[in-house]
């Protein structure tokens, strides 16, 4: 069963303000809304998408959207993706690949009102990855290694047993093919800043949604994280703040100040305001080291030590960074480190590897141009370039060729995992994070 601490940590993410009574009110300009899609959608230019917010919205401590609100517009432009054009390209797809450019423009309330709004295009759309902070790692480095590569199994594993495991399928089979059809992939989020302020009338409170059971987690999937909540009584809070400025392991420095805006108020056990929505954290990061050549992958941390109520003196505070929203699948470690997961580095060159070896592999029953030559032709290639190196081992070419394609292949696919720069870790600015933090008796520091 799913523990009560696990509990706590998913509903960090999803606050009680569903709960509220929504209340009318202006929205002001800037306001981040964190928007996501819940289906494939085709990629064209005029292409209607309809989306929903993330997280709740608040003015003046008062809700004024609630979660789930929809949020509609539409593609306005395809620009090119070079970067990704170039890769498929090396791998045989030769696919244009584009990205979108959305510009979404109304609110549909609960009672099917629609709300106009002015907002900036949204470019960077990617699906978003949760990464919630893990208990304290047990034992020494060999049980470190051993979680580590039991995370990769797990990650393997569920590549065919997931959700949506016949959709990962097509899209494989469609990456094999040189030009096919490209879409906006389901769950794709963007992060839009209002242009203007928004007047919003009062909304009837969201029904009361009833908590399906728990289930036990399958074998393959990774255990939820096990940590302490924290308590109002012991003046401890779970704040849920959007970063006021972009990070990355790759341009931050140690020591660079940094600031977030708390997104959500936080109340007392009776109902008074503890931190006010419109508050900011203040503090710095306290590591960062940009990836690296040999797959090393980048490392970010940074905390918070000063929070800033409008009206009062500014408190000192200790914090840590239990939850992050991410366009990258990273992990927090239980001091709120964030770096990439593990990776599979050697399952996928290996297969490459034999099947790029398999033209090679030629024995006294292939006749000359036989269908049995033929396959294995088919097969090396396949491993280097796709359906082209597919087509070309079944032209009757040599295997040499053939072989060659495919050891193309599996050495490209080392090079992006055991030599290429590792994955950078970076947070774009409104980026939404969960930080524990719990307020100090010694003075506010001076920065």
């Amino acid at each position: 069963m799913i523990s009560k601490s696990a509990l706590v940590i998913a509903l960090s993410f999803f606050p009680s303000a569903i709960l509220c009574q929504t209340v009318g009110g202006t929205l002001p300009a800037e306001t981040p809304l964190a928007l996501q899609i819940d289906q494939h959608l085709p990629m064209r230019n005029g292409q209607p998408v309809r989306a929903h917010l993330l997280y709740p919205i608040y003015g003046n401590d008062k809700l004024l959207l609630p979660k789930d609100t929809i949020v509609t517009g539409s593609v306005v432009e395809l620009r090119n993706d070079r970067s990704r054009r170039i890769r498929a390209a090396l791998g045989g797809d030769l696919t244009p690949f584009r990205k979108p450019v959305v510009r979404f423009n109304t609110f549909v309330l609960t009672d099917g009102v629609s709300v106009p709004f002015t907002s900036g295009d949204a470019i960077d759309g990617a699906p978003i990855f949760r990464a919630v902070a893990a208990p304290p790692a047990k034992g020494g480095f060999l049980r470190r290694q051993f979680d580590g590569l039991l995370t990769v199994a797990r990650n393997d594993v569920a590549i065919f047993t997931g959700p949506e495991k016949t959709d990962r399928l097509v899209q494989f089979i469609y990456s094999q093919i040189p030009y096919h059809p490209q879409r906006i992939d389901k769950g794709t989020a963007w992060t839009i800043e209002l242009a203007h302020s928004v007047e919003l009338p009062a909304e009837p409170a969201p029904p009361a949604i009833v908590a399906a059971a728990p289930r036990k987690p399958h074998f393959w999937e990774p255990p939820l994280p096990a940590a302490d909540p924290a308590k109002n009584d012991t003046g401890s809070w779970i704040v849920q703040a959007n970063l006021n400025e972009s990070l990355s392991s790759e341009t931050s420095k140690e020591g660079q100040a940094i600031k977030a805006t708390v997104a959500e108020p936080i109340f007392n056990p009776d109902h008074t305001i503890a931190i006010p929505q419109g508050s900011t954290l203040i503090g710095a990061v306290t590591r960062a080291r940009p990836s690296r050549k040999f797959g090393r992958t980048g490392v970010l941390t940074f905390n918070f030590r000063q929070l800033q109520i409008p009206h009062e003196e500014t408190r000192t505070v200790e914090t840590r960074l239990t939850g992050a929203d991410s366009a990258r699948d990273i992990a927090l470690n239980s001091e709120g480190q964030a770096k990439s997961k593990p990776q599979d580095k050697i399952t996928l060159p290996i297969i490459l590897a034999l099947m790029a070896s398999r033209p090679l592999d030629q024995d006294r029953h292939d006749g000359v141009g036989g269908g049995n030559t033929l396959g294995k032709n088919a097969t090396g290639g396949a491993a280097g370039l796709g359906l082209v190196g597919t087509v070309i081992g079944l032209s009757g070419g040599s295997p040499n060729a053939a072989a060659a394609i495919g050891y193309y292949g599996a050495a490209r696919a080392a090079y992006y995992r055991w030599i290429a720069h590792g994955q950078k870790i970076d947070f774009a600015k409104n980026t939404r994070i969960v930080v524990e933090t719990t307020p100090r008796s010694s003075a506010p520091m001076k920065p």
